[in-house]
């Protein structure tokens, strides 16, 4: 049976993804988050989150605000729809923080924003703003610790979700001949410099990192067992 490895641990449903695969599935968390107790003000408009988890930093402390007043620029659809069901009111979700800054500067150059990120936060959406002269705070709300872990094995195909996820993983164990299967470009790029063997999700969701693993190394188990059939019919 081949075997996938996820560098998260996910969700009963995601997990259900696997269940009629014939895959095995090994999974942990390879990054440890950190909320951290710093205050946010809220005496902005306008917030930029480029994750889950400082939207959570967000909501712990909005408590007696009227999110509504709120105007919020955001990065991926899981992180939009957790500020919708809290009653933010996003303006722009898009897929990565280099469109995010693109748009910011183009359609929203005179606002003034408050960015609450993590301490790996990239570059990308600060440089552009600060290159365009958009008016913006930055404030850390959460740490990223690696978390590594061994494996005495290897596995036919490993799920990474953000470049320090890969270089948790890579504290502690090599990446063999297993494919690498990447949520997006920037994960694909640091896999890139241990790799070849690299697929990339077509939606930089985990669903979809899943279902692109399934479907490849289902095809190849399907492959390995009709080269075996029919090397067992050639030897008879």
């Amino acid at each position: 049976m081949k075997t996938v490895l996820s560098t998260k641990m996910l969700s009963p449903s995601q997990k259900e993804l696997f269940l009629n695969s014939g895959l095995g599935l090994v999974e942990y968390d390879a990054l440890k988050i950190e909320l951290l107790d710093v205050k946010i003000p809220f005496t902005y408009n306008n917030y930029i989150f480029t994750s889950k988890n400082a939207v959570k930093v967000f909501l712990n402390q909005s408590e007696g605000h009227e999110k509504s007043n709120f105007r919020a620029y955001c990065v991926g659809e899981k992180t939009k729809a957790l500020l919708e069901e809290n009653g933010a009111k996003v303006v722009e979700m898009v897929q990565n923080a280099s469109e995010l800054a693109k748009i910011l500067v183009k359609d929203h150059q005179n606002e003034s924003f408050i960015f609450l990120c993590g301490n790996k936060r990239r570059d990308e959406l600060p440089d552009t703003l600060a290159k365009n002269n958009v008016q913006y705070k930055e404030l850390e709300v959460y740490r990223t610790h690696l978390n590594p872990k061994a494996f005495q094995r290897d596995f036919d195909g490993v799920l990474f979700f953000s470049p320090s996820g890969i270089r948790s993983y890579l504290l502690e164990n090599s990446l063999g001949n297993g494919i690498l299967f990447c949520i997006g470009e920037t994960t694909a790029a640091e896999a890139q410099k241990h790799s070849k063997n690299i697929i990339i999700a077509n939606k930089p969701t985990v669903e979809n990192v899943l279902v692109q693993a399934i479907k490849e190394l289902s095809i190849q188990t399907d492959a390995e067992r009709s080269r075996s059939t029919f090397q067992h019919r050639k030897n008879n």
